[in-house]
């Protein structure tokens, strides 16, 4: 039995091709449909972004969350959606795919980005976080709200853990943290939040 090959696109080619729905990321050339996600999950990631939204916002930070923004690492023929992308908004004016196709490639625009995990976890852990690392993002955030990540990664046994990567000398170091633990955001110092309220937050009005 012979397996079909996909055909494989370049960044241009999904950008024109990219519809208003559904979510879908370029792998590689490949164009990967991304699952719905479940309630929780988005419970999650909206109780996150309203949470960065506030803290911005008394900063007077010139901030904001797109909804369906790219990420393209430069000199690839990949671009990914995160859940929640921090930009910074003076800097658009110095990305050239931002105007016609909303993609941002380069560090300086990019304050923080979080990846809630789903099923297919190990593209946050591994790809995105050598792409993201690769560009140059100061700090990356991979929120695993139900512990499906590797040991290595959530814990032996296994918990919810969020992984707080910040750039030092162009590598990312990792922080995690659990359970009732403030998380420690090097963009948001001030930030007030523990583990436990971020995994928790469809129970909170």
């Amino acid at each position: 039995m012979t397996q079909a090959i996909p055909k494989l696109v370049t960044f241009d080619e999904f950008a024109a091709w990219r519809p208003e729905g559904g979510r879908y990321e370029l792998h590689d050339g490949v164009i990967v449909e991304m699952a719905q996600p479940t309630g929780d999950h988005e419970d999650v990631v909206g109780f996150i972004a309203r949470k960065i939204t506030i803290e911005f916002d008394r900063l007077n930070l010139p901030y904001i969350i797109p909804k369906t923004a790219l990420i393209k690492p430069p000199h690839s023929e990949s671009s990914y959606s995160p859940d929640v992308l921090i930009l910074n908004r003076p800097n658009l004016v110095n990305e050239p795919l931002w105007q016609k196709a909303s993609t941002v490639s380069y560090a300086a625009s990019i304050p923080l980005v979080v990846e809630v995990v789903s099923s297919n976890w190990d593209d946050d852990y591994y790809t995105k976080q050598g792409k993201y690392e690769s560009i140059g993002i100061p700090e990356y955030w991979v929120v695993d709200y139900l512990g499906l990540g590797a040991k290595k990664f959530t814990g032996n046994p296994k918990q919810p853990t969020i992984s707080i990567y910040q750039l030092i000398d162009d590598e990312y170091q990792v922080t995690r943290f659990r359970g009732r633990e403030r998380i420690i955001s090097p963009t948001f110092p001030e930030l007030n939040l523990t583990a436990e309220q971020i995994f928790h937050s469809g129970d909170i009005p």
